[in-house]
């Protein structure tokens, strides 16, 4: 079972191709997008050696000669030393403008490796193929690059397209359960976001995608890409729109700071976190039910999701700690920081007017639940 979903930004349009076995063909896929037969590959210390000897093999047995960086993996890895390394090696490796570059990882890499590509002698192409869940179904595709700074997350970049996204089901299979886990917060966002039924074929198959059943492992790859792609198509450099995907990502984003980009906070946790924090307040602001905060935590514990902030281990900032955090997210304008609430599940909207006493209260209250 193979799906395609296509991006279409005119001339820089491209396609997501979802399924098994995609890094194992990927030298026949990625072979026709080459101006010259080399290519250089970035992945990290985990993923290579799961995916990188299958992915050389392939671009091998098409006449693709390739050269290949791996890198530390983890968060940490999305800043200035490891991207200064990315480009020097780039260079090194005398990658010209119209070479390609294949980032092989998951968001920190493609996010990481799709930076240094947009820079590199002003812009290489570059393509994505995602190995974790959150990657496929999101961080891979609308051509979002950066890395983060102390200051916050994701706050340096570049939107560059890929040419090309593979996006290879079978590699959700080698996931620890955490990472896999992880990676429904950025799934089940789509759905509270913007398709009701799209939540409700999730809550149907919880069972299923906890089993990693390859066939509903697809359909939410090309479901969720189906939604970023007619996003970023209406939208592509975040002036509107395309602000409705960070639904939980200004909770997600301070809260990854206060936890110093750890692994004691995961990104796809956060975005859970950060959906469910939304929902509150959005309740709590008289905008949706009631019941929907309910039914959004109900369902990330059926998941077995974190969905509260009692589920972080360790120390957490106050509530007014965590708001000035917020205030670096990019939706902030003069000074106002624009959150994306919403009206029920499938009808996110991004306004600046959210009572911030109302926010704290909601953080308090959690902060002080976590004893």
């Amino acid at each position: 079972m193979r799906e395609t979903v296509h991006v279409e930004l005119g001339a820089r349009s491209y396609g997501i191709e979802i399924g098994p076995g995609l890094i194992g063909e990927a030298g026949r896929l990625i072979r026709p997008h080459l101006e010259r037969a080399r290519v250089a590959v970035i992945s990290d210390e985990n993923v290579a050696p799961l995916h990188l000897e299958t992915l050389v093999r392939s671009l091998k047995e098409n006449d693709v000669s390739v050269s290949s960086l791996i890198l530390p993996a983890g968060e940490t890895t999305k800043s200035w030393p490891h991207f200064t390394r990315s480009v020097e090696w780039l260079l090194e490796e005398r990658i010209e403008r119209h070479d390609m570059v294949i980032a092989l990882g998951g968001g920190v890499i493609g996010d990481l490796v799709g930076f240094a590509a947009a820079v590199l002698r002003r812009g290489v192409g570059f393509i994505q193929v995602p190995t974790s869940l959150l990657a496929q179904v999101d961080s891979s595709v609308g051509g979002k690059t950066g890395i983060n700074a102390p200051q916050g997350k994701n706050l340096i970049g570049a939107f560059h397209q890929p040419a090309l996204v593979l996006a290879d089901t079978d590699a959700l299979a080698t996931l620890p359960s955490r990472d896999f886990l992880a990676g429904y917060g950025e799934v089940v966002k789509y759905g509270l976001l913007g398709d009701i039924e799209f939540f409700q074929w999730l809550e149907s198959n919880t069972s299923s995608f906890l089993c990693r059943d390859s066939a509903t492992l697809i359909t939410a790859v090309k479901r969720a890409c189906e939604m970023k792609a007619e996003i970023v198509a209406r939208d592509e450099t975040e002036q509107g729109d395309r602000a409705l995907l960070n639904l939980g990502h200004t909770f997600c984003h301070a809260l990854e700071a206060a936890t110093g980009y750890s692994d004691r906070l995961l990104h796809g946790e956060g975005v859970a976190i950060g959906c469910a924090l939304a929902f509150e307040v959005s309740a709590r602001m008289g905008l949706c039910s009631q019941e929907d905060p309910s039914r959004v935590r109900a369902h990330l514990k059926s998941m077995k999701m974190k969905a509260d902030l009692s589920d972080i281990k360790g120390d957490l900032p106050t509530s007014e700690d965590l708001v000035a955090l917020m205030n670096q997210d990019k939706k902030t304008r003069d000074g106002r920081i624009h959150f994306v609430m919403v009206r029920g599940i499938g009808q996110a909207f991004v306004t600046p007017d959210v009572d911030l006493g109302i926010v704290q209260q909601v953080l308090d209250e959690q902060l002080a639940a976590r004893g």
